[in-house]
């Protein structure tokens, strides 16, 4: 690396390090070696930021990441939505975003293997699969031109979600990481989206040794041959199993109350950290959001 990068880098460590955050107006690097992403604009060759938020970098790609705003779709993103038309061949899909995400009739599995083509009969009983209201979680597989994004469910470890319960959280505060399926104690899977949309579900099985994806796979390929992957009736749900997602739920609101980002590990030890509240409606009151949350914190 030559001098001059070195002095290049080393100015925008200084940006990064200060504060850590940004305003809409400020610059953040005169030098044409940085490519802008999002959250970034340009006037005279001077990278700006465009909102306030975090700069991130990605070897010469500089972005800025909102403190507060809708989400922006990225390629290969895990995420959950809910489909809020049925159209020609195509389910919209609120995931968040600026505007509705678009979801085929080729991309998503249908009763009889996910290898087997889609048919004008498929076509015509699309609400049977998937109906306005209905919550998935999919993968985004494509970007359009004016930015909406193309789902797909076509892996099997992607479909209609039942048995659970929705949590909307800032974009923002979900951390990024290798996968965003857990399995956590008290029999629960989380599906943490990167778009925000949280599903917190009933276990699909009491194996605990099991992987959350492996386990889901294994179902679906004994349901794939029927409507059972599009089924809306929930299976039983014990009211002990019930507590247990509204606590999941609650942990989740407190660490947003306290602006903390949420990870696997981090709504683990603010659940732990409930324990001591046997009505998980306790966690509700902002004191204890804010207690839970610094022990939890605490611990890491």
């Amino acid at each position: 690396m030559s001098s001059s990068d070195s002095e290049n880098e080393s100015d925008v460590e200084m940006i990064l390090e200060k504060a850590g955050l940004v305003t809409p107006g400020e610059m953040i690097t005169d030098d044409t070696i940085w490519m802008r992403g999002h959250g970034t604009y340009a006037a005279d060759n001077v990278t700006y930021s465009a909102v306030a938020g975090t700069i991130e970098r990605v070897n010469k790609l500089l972005s800025v990441r909102p403190l507060r705003g809708r989400y922006i779709p990225v390629i290969g993103d895990h995420v959950v939505g809910r489909i809020t038309e049925v159209g020609n061949r195509r389910w919209k899909v609120d995931i968040g975003a600026s505007q509705d995400a678009v979801l085929m009739l080729g991309s998503v599995n249908l009763p009889g293997g996910i290898l087997r083509r889609k048919s004008d009969d498929d076509e015509l009983q699309m609400r049977e699969f998937l109906k306005e209201g209905d919550l998935l979680n999919a993968e985004i597989q494509t970007l359009y031109a004016d930015g909406a994004a193309a789902l797909h469910t076509r892996s099997l470890r992607y479909g209609k979600l039942r048995n659970g319960l929705f949590v909307q959280v800032p974009a923002s505060l979900v951390l990024r990481l290798r996968t965003q399926v857990y399995r956590l104690e008290g029999g629960i899977e989380m599906i943490l989206g990167i778009n925000g949309y949280i599903w917190i579900r009933k276990a699909t099985s009491t194996n605990a040794n099991a992987a959350p994806m492996d386990v889901s796979i294994n179902r679906l390929e004994q349901e794939s041959n029927s409507m059972e992957i599009y089924k809306d009736e929930n299976d039983p749900i014990p009211p002990s199993t019930r507590q247990t997602i509204s606590r999941y739920a609650n942990c989740i609101q407190a660490l947003v109350y306290n602006e903390v980002g949420i990870n696997e590990a981090r709504l683990r030890a603010v659940y732990e950290a409930s324990v001591v509240y046997t009505d998980a409606g306790e966690l509700l009151d902002n004191t204890v959001k804010t207690d839970i949350v610094k022990q939890a914190m605490a611990t890491l």
